[in-house]
Formats: C-alpha cells, sequence, structure tokens
C-alpha cells in the first residue's frame, strides 16, 4: 500500500489541472457497479451510498494533493451508484404480468416505427378491462398490424383499440440486450400489437402542445417533400421517423450514415453554428452594434435559444438532450469568454447526462457520442499545439478538417457500434466524407431557414433546397449499399470488451505524459478477449419458439420462420449475418410435422411447435432436450423447456464446456432487478454479539 501511494504521489502531481476530465468517469463506474448487480440494493443502502459520496468529496476537496482526488473519485463512484438506484425507483411503475387480449384505451404520446416497418403509438391514461388503476401500466406501445380505418392518430388524442398486451420481452439470449431494461425507464409497462382498427374516442383536448405542434411541422414538410425524401427531412427537422421505410433506414446503416436521421451532435451542433453565424454577421452589419455591443455573445445566446427550441421540437429524447447539453456548454463558454471545445466541457455535460439520465451510459447513443466528441477534441488540441493543420495551404485546410475529423469519428466509434450493432460498414468513411459535407452547408442551413420563412408561407422555397441535399445523401447510401462487401458481420464481445476499449480510450485521451502508452494493455486485453469470443452451442428463446445449433456452418435453426426478432439477433451476434430462411435449411437433424430434432454433441435436442407436435410427441430418450411452445406434462430423464419453465429462466443458452454443455440463462445473468419484476432486497444488518 505504501508502495502504491508513493507512485501516486509521484504522478498525480503531473495531471494536476487534467484531472476533472475523470470525474464523469468515476461517476460512469459507479452507474456500470449498479447496473451489474443482480440483486436489487436496498433503498437504505442507496441513502447510505449517496451520503458517503457527499462525505468523501467534501473530505477530498480539503484533502491534499494524493489523498484528495482518490477521496473524490471515490466519492463519485459511490454517488454513481446512488443516482441509478434513484432514477430506477422514480421511474417505477406497473409491469403487466400476463398476457392481455381486450380492449386498450389510452391517450397518444408518442408515435414511431417498430423493427418490422409496423406504426407503433405509445400511449399513457392507459385503461385496460378489468384491471384496477393501481395495476394498470402507466404507459403501453402498440404496433398497428392489418388495415387501419383511423391510420394518422392526432397528438393528444384519445383513441381506443382491441390488441395483444404482455410484459416487455427479456434479453434473446443471456447476456444480450435487456430490453425490459430499457422499457422500464421508457416506463413502458406493456408492449404488444392489433390486427384491428384504431378508433377515435376523444379528439385532443389541450395539453400535448410541443407534440402537437412537432407532428404537425413533419406532416407539413412530408407533404411539401413527399416521399423517403419528406421522410428524411421530417426525421432531420423534429425526430419523426415514422415516415421512413426500413429498406433506407437499412440502407442508411449498412453506410455509417444512419446518423444522420438521429438529431444528435450533428445536427445541433451544425444548427447552432448556423444561427450563430447568421446573427453574428447581422449584427456585424450594423456599425452602432458593431462598436458598442458584444456582438459573439449575444449571437451565442441566441444560438442557445434556438438549441433549446430544437430540443423541444424533436420530442426531446436521450440523444437530443445529450446533443443539447454539450451545445449549450460550448455556447455558454462562449458566453463567459473561455474555450468553447475543451475536455473540461465534454466532461461537463456527460456528468450532467448521466446526473439526469444515468441509465444513458448502458446505451450505443451516449457511448458513441462521447466517444467521438472525446477524440475529436483531443486530437484537434494535439494538431493545435504541434501547429499541424498550420502547415497545410489555406485551401486544404478545410479538406483536411473534413478528413480527420470523419476518421477519428468514424475509429472512435466503430469499436462500439461493432459491439451494439455486429456489423461493420467498410465503406462508411468514403460516404461521410461526400454526405456529412452537404448536411453541413446544404441541409441544416435550409431547415433553419425554412423555420424563418414558415410564418410567410414560403418555407417550401428552402425545403425545396434541403430536399436536393437529402436526395443526394439518400443515392450515396442507396449506391454504397449495394457494394460488394459493404457491410461485414462481426460476432458479438464479452462484457469485459467494452470497458476495456473505453479505458483505454480514456488513457490516450486525457492522461498526460509518457502514461499514456499504457492505454495499449487494455487495448490488447480487448482485441485477444473479442478474437477469442465464443457463442453458445445451443439456444433456446424465452418463448419457445425457436432453438438455434451451432454447426460448423453457422447457426442452424429449427424453424424457417416466425420468432423473427430473436432469429435476426442470433444470427447477428453470431457474426454470421444471413437471413433465418437460410439458417432453417442448416438444421442437422429431421424437421417435419413441426417436430424438429437434431443432435448436439451426442445429446438429443427435439423442438416441439404447437399442440398437434406435442401431442404427437411420444416420449423422450434419456438426457435429451425438449423445448415446446405448450406445457408439457411432466417427463423422467430430460431436461424441458416448456413455457412454464422459460417463464422463470427467460431465454437459455447452453456452452460447449470440453464436450459437455453448461447451462446458462436470463434470469441467471440479469438477476433480480426492479425491471424484472422484484422488488429492493431488504436491508440485512448482522446481529450485535
Amino acid at each position: 500500500m505504501g508502495t502504491a501511494l508513493r507512485a501516486l504521489a509521484a504522478i498525480l502531481p503531473d495531471q494536476r489541472g487534467f484531472l476533472f476530465p475523470w470525474a464523469p468517469v468515476c461517476l460512469a463506474c459507479g452507474i456500470g457497479f449498479y447496473f451489474a448487480l443482480r440483486v436489487e440494493p436496498p433503498v437504505a443502502a442507496l441513502w447510505l451510498a449517496a451520503l458517503s459520496g457527499a462525505a468523501l468529496v467534501g473530505l477530498g476537496l480539503r484533502a491534499n494533493a494524493v489523498a484528495g482526488p482518490l477521496l473524490i473519485a471515490a466519492g463519485l463512484v459511490a454517488a454513481g451508484l446512488a443516482l441509478a438506484g434513484a432514477r430506477s425507483h422514480t421511474v417505477a411503475g406497473p409491469l403487466l404480468d400476463f398476457r392481455y387480449y381486450g380492449p386498450i384505451q389510452g391517450r397518444v404520446v408518442g408515435i414511431d416505427r417498430s423493427a418490422s416497418d409496423a406504426v407503433r403509438l405509445t400511449l399513457d391514461w392507459v385503461v385496460l378491462d378489468r384491471m384496477a388503476p393501481a395495476d394498470t401500466p402507466a404507459r403501453v406501445r402498440v404496433a398497428l398490424h392489418g388495415q387501419q380505418g383511423y391510420a394518422d392518430p392526432a397528438p393528444g388524442a384519445t383513441v381506443i383499440l382491441t390488441g395483444h398486451l404482455s410484459a416487455p420481452g427479456g434479453a434473446a439470449e443471456p447476456g444480450g440486450f435487456d430490453f425490459r431494461r430499457h422499457a422500464w425507464f421508457l416506463r413502458l409497462g406493456a408492449v404488444g400489437y392489433t390486427r384491428t382498427p384504431v378508433l377515435l374516442l376523444e379528439p385532443p383536448q389541450g395539453g400535448q402542445w410541443v407534440f402537437r405542434a412537432r407532428m404537425w411541422l413533419s406532416e407539413r414538410v412530408k407533404r411539401t417533400l413527399p416521399g423517403e425524401t419528406g421522410a428524411f427531412a421530417a426525421a432531420v427537422m423534429t425526430g419523426d421517423r415514422s415516415g421512413m421505410g426500413q429498406a433506407t433506414l437499412d440502407q442508411l446503416r449498412d453506410t455509417n450514415l444512419a446518423h444522420l436521421i438521429a438529431i444528435s451532435g450533428l445536427h445541433m451542433g451544425l444548427l447552432a453554428g448556423t444561427v450563430f453565424a447568421a446573427l453574428r454577421l447581422g449584427l456585424l452589419l450594423i456599425p452602432a452594434v458593431r462598436l458598442t455591443w458584444p456582438v459573439k455573445k449575444l449571437a451565442a445566446a441566441g444560438a442557445l435559444l434556438a438549441a433549446a427550441g430544437y430540443l423541444a421540437l424533436s420530442g426531446g429524447n436521450v440523444a437530443t438532450e445529450r446533443a443539447f447539453v454539450m451545445a449549450a456548454v460550448a455556447l455558454l463558454a462562449v458566453m463567459l469568454d473561455r474555450r468553447a471545445l475543451s475536455l473540461r466541457a465534454v466532461a461537463l455535460a456527460a456528468l450532467i447526462i448521466l446526473s439526469l439520465r444515468p441509465e444513458a451510459l448502458l446505451g450505443p447513443g451516449f457511448q458513441m457520442s462521447f466517444a467521438a466528441t472525446t477524440a475529436l477534441v483531443a486530437v484537434f488540441e494535439a494538431l493545435s499545439r504541434a501547429d499541424g493543420l498550420q502547415r497545410a495551404p489555406r485551401w486544404l485546410r478545410p479538406v483536411l478538417s473534413l478528413v480527420i475529423s470523419s476518421a477519428v469519428a468514424g475509429a472512435a466509434t466503430a469499436p462500439i457500434a461493432m459491439a451494439h450493432f455486429n456489423q461493420v460498414a467498410h465503406y462508411g468513411l468514403l460516404a461521410n466524407l461526400v454526405s456529412v459535407p452537404v448536411m453541413g452547408a446544404v441541409v441544416v442551413p435550409m431547415a433553419v431557414l425554412s423555420a424563418v420563412l414558415l410564418p410567410l408561407g414560403l418555407d417550401w422555397i428552402a425545403l425545396w433546397i434541403m430536399g436536393l441535399g437529402l436526395d443526394w445523401i439518400l443515392a450515396v447510401a442507396h449506391h454504397v449499399a449495394q457494394w460488394d462487401g459493404a457491410v461485414g458481420a462481426v460476432v458479438a464481445p464479452g462484457p469485459a470488451v467494452l470497458p476495456l476499449i473505453a479505458a483505454a480510450g480514456l488513457i490516450a485521451a486525457i492522461w498526460r505524459g509518457r502514461g499514456r502508452a499504457a492505454a495499449a494493455l487494455p487495448l490488447a486485453v480487448a482485441a485477444g478477449l473479442w478474437m477469442s469470443a465464443e457463442r453458445p452451442a445451443l439456444l433456446v428463446a424465452e418463448d419457445g419458439g425457436l432453438v438455434g445449433i451451432l454447426t460448423p456452418e453457422g447457426r442452424a435453426l429449427s424453424r424457417d420462420r416466425g420468432s423473427g426478432f430473436v432469429a435476426g439477433i442470433w444470427l447477428e451476434n453470431d457474426g454470421q449475418g444471413g437471413d433465418q430462411a437460410g439458417a432453417a435449411a442448416r438444421w442437422p437433424g429431421q424437421n417435419a410435422d413441426r417436430i424438429a430434432r437434431a443432435s448436439l454433441g451426442g445429446v438429443e435436442i427435439v423442438h416441439l411447435q404447437g399442440k398437434r407436435a406435442a401431442a404427437a410427441f411420444a416420449g423422450c430418450t434419456p438426457g435429451a432436450i425438449v423445448v415446446a411452445t405448450v406445457d408439457l406434462p411432466a417427463m423422467t430423464g430430460c431436461t424441458v423447456f416448456d413455457p412454464k419453465t422459460l417463464r422463470a429462466t427467460g431465454a437459455v443458452a447452453f456452452w460447449d464446456n470440453k464436450g459437455a454443455l453448461r447451462f446458462d440463462s436470463v434470469t441467471a445473468r440479469s438477476g433480480q432487478r426492479l425491471w424484472h419484476g422484484a422488488g429492493p432486497a431488504p436491508l440485512r444488518l448482522a446481529k450485535a454479539q
């Protein structure tokens, strides 16, 4: 311990003045620790963490140069744990614990589109048949299938429909993305679908003004610019992506251009920069103002107001809130005569966002945004100190800045995108180089101009020019996505890979001095773990509707249709891609009469699909694994996964452990947490001896 303290005493003085960017890192460690717990901590433990965090930070502020940073770091870790727990309890609400079919009534508070290209409604003020208000979910989300008589539900309208609801599903496999946790923080207590028309019960009665204005503007834009161009423009201006087709979204993802439709740092920065430049230029043209007023600060204030308006109009999702906070920090720095872009500003934005929405840490949006911003600030600060860009000809500097920023942002976000989405866009850098300038020079300025011209009814002029820029971006996405090898599949990494990559990036970007070379160690470990990542030999869906066996040719599926969402996730995580029908053709055994049989390491695997298959099943062989979509009677000598069993285990995986199969389940991985219907653990105190 003494040696470690002496080493810290020698290192920390060199980092003086550069320690603040580590504050959100420590806060994030506490948040990550909370979400990694398998048992919900008691409320008293959260209060203890909050109080001890405050005490440690207070002591650290008074301590010496060595103990002070360590105490503050420990206090921030404790505070992160407390913040995440408090947020989880704040958004708590009833979860539907059974399959519901019947009338669903509620107020429309959200409209978007599902992965299957169906329009979805998010409803609050929910009323369900024969359910007490205290047990009714605060919000539900319903996908609209079939013919819809009321095709365009108005924001704020009260609607009624007949549909199916159930609790949000868990992870598709152990260790996978937990949609139930994601839905918890969206306050969704149930999700489902309807195949019957949605009926208007009451028109909007007031309230939801911002949402209604947002959807009104979206419809106006789509009437002016029909087709995918108008839907793209509506997404950029209002965040409404419900009009965009799945094929267009896939092409944008395959070319690494999907970030252009999400209102994030790029859009907020371009809008704030456009407004700032226009206001500053306009004020400078007035001699009396130019000589007497603080033009730069006034322009920054105007840009901040415009950014706030954009945040409200766009729906205020997590990505947009994050972008607004970062833009606001930069603009306030201008108003206070501070550097607009620095690692301190990025750290302050991260602290604000993590304090307000700790769950954002787990999302790819937060991770990719701050990875790109941190890397860009660090690289351009280094170039500025070395006068790197100043040595190039003046006409070449903007081109070099674009190439460097695209390359740095792409390199910083690529591992995160690969880990979350299991694919890499090989031509993404090229697509961004020819699309981002159009976004900055044409699309966003015309979006701002259209808002200025809207009261005069002349917004169509700016929208027409904006449409030309969007047509170019869509054409780039369409053509580049068709190139051979445009998309590569990537196997899902283990849970330690992304934290190790983040640690390497943070050391390289924030640390000062020769210690930066230490970033190579966690990066090398992460690369080794990722390259050696193994996939389960057997996967079972949480409803028993699909079974997947890993063969030398890739994942083989027991069905060619049904459970398509789960099938897609499994194939993506395997790093092989492809479609469900192709994977079903690889099934290594018999598959007839809705009974799929196969052998895995000498163990018979049987998948019974439906009541008839279960009734025709003669019995299992010793040691067999039987999966069924309906409850089965008790069987001896084999392992059965029917709906009753799977409700307790969630999705199941078996790993090949030197010829033997090792069992794993979603429930075992995720534990007893609030979003799985478990209450907080009681506080256990040791008895006095």
